[in-house]
């Protein structure tokens, strides 16, 4: 005789937009039962508190499940368990990566599950991804606001990532699109992390504690865009994470321009005279020397990787402290840049063509970072 056996049939994975966004953002059952509560749901709806109590806890049940094909996001477009609908792809996977990208179908539950918060991210910067430092979040939270559950997931998002790529060939940004299904301008934002962090560059330090996610972010792709071997060689033989060594010896030839500044000086004040206040282009005029030399001494020793990874620090120092002080503006830091880049450029110079090259590969990435790290 056959046994009575229970069977359940079900369609389609039903996934609520602001049930999934709590869970994203680290809120427990609980949690997300009080918000919805606060927000009057069950009396708008005319729905008993067990009920939605009983809700939340069968989505956080399912997303729960649905989390760890997301640690291998092509088991997504492979696994049958979970039937979800067009819109609710799109929908979890652009809540996993970021709040403004929209992908293709099954992209849309990784998005969401692999979204970075770019304060959570600047607190990873510079920090070891070790079990040791994922114990300290509860400090990340505290700092950023965001619940102690969302950092720890965007944690592992990170280290997860860097495991798998940084000892990949070719382009960061294109692997972690490959491997993660992830959208062009979110796997960005994890390849300078990765970058970051496979230089070791320094970001950590007291004086740089005001640079955002978004200053460093834009700071590492013009280093990996102009200074790393990709820039002159294509092909997967080639990373993104291997500066050009060539390059940066190279850069000592700089140190030639030193006798040229008395020319440079004089192009550069040409240039900017019409263009500044009367105070500014004389504080300029008295200290020209003082800037125009830590810009030659940080190209001159470029190679050398201690001096590479203080980068970020030697500009402050040197630079933009001083600019601070003698309060230049935003405006007036980009004018100058762009005078002094254009004024060596135009200078009659023994080896001039290759100098110039130099210089102005060489000064992409510092306009760049000058720009984006001068805070007022």
């Amino acid at each position: 005789m056959l046994a009575d056996v229970d069977v359940f049939v079900t369609n389609y994975t039903i996934v609520d937009p602001e049930i999934y966004q709590l869970w994203i953002e680290g809120f427990s059952s609980t949690e997300a039962v009080c918000y919805l509560k606060q927000k009057g749901f069950g009396h708008l709806m005319g729905v008993h508190i067990d009920l939605i109590t009983s809700d939340v806890l069968d989505h956080y049940r399912t997303y729960s499940l649905i989390e760890r094909l997301l640690h291998a996001p092509t088991k997504m477009l492979e696994q049958s368990c979970f039937q979800l609908e067009l819109e609710a792809r799109e929908m979890i996977i652009e809540k996993y990566t970021l709040i403004y990208y929209k992908l293709m179908i099954i992209s849309s539950t990784l998005f969401r599950y692999y979204s970075i918060d770019d304060a959570v991210a600047r607190e990873i910067l510079g920090k070891k991804l070790t079990s040791r430092y994922r114990k300290d979040l509860d400090e990340v939270s505290e700092k950023t606001g965001v619940k102690l559950k969302s950092c720890r997931r965007q944690f592992d998002n990170v280290k997860r990532i860097f495991k798998a790529v940084e000892e990949l060939p070719g382009n960061l940004t294109n692997n972690i699109k490959q491997i993660f299904s992830l959208p062009d301008e979110l796997a960005k934002k994890y390849a300078s992390i990765v970058f970051l962090a496979c230089l070791r560059f320094e970001t950590s330090k007291r004086k740089l504690q005001y640079l955002t996610f978004n200053d460093l972010f834009a700071c590492s792709q013009a280093v990996m865009i102009y200074w790393t071997y990709t820039y002159q060689h294509s092909g997967p033989e080639y990373y993104d994470t291997e500066m050009d060594k060539e390059f940066l010896l190279d850069l000592r030839e700089l140190r030639n321009l030193l006798d040229k500044e008395k020319e440079i000086k004089h192009l550069v004040c040409l240039r900017l005279k019409p263009v500044l206040l009367e105070r500014a282009f004389h504080e300029l005029d008295l200290n020209f020397r003082s800037y125009w030399r830590p810009l030659i001494s940080i190209a001159c020793n470029l190679h050398r990787t201690r001096e590479l990874r203080d980068l970020f620090v030697d500009l402050c120092e040197k630079l933009i402290e001083p600019w601070r002080q003698n309060s230049w503006s935003r405006d007036h830091v980009n004018k100058f840049l762009a005078a002094i880049t254009q004024s060596v450029l135009d200078l009659e110079i023994s080896r001039d063509q290759e100098t110039r090259c130099l210089w102005d590969r060489y000064m992409q990435v510092i306009s760049i970072c000058l720009e984006k790290m001068y805070h007022i």
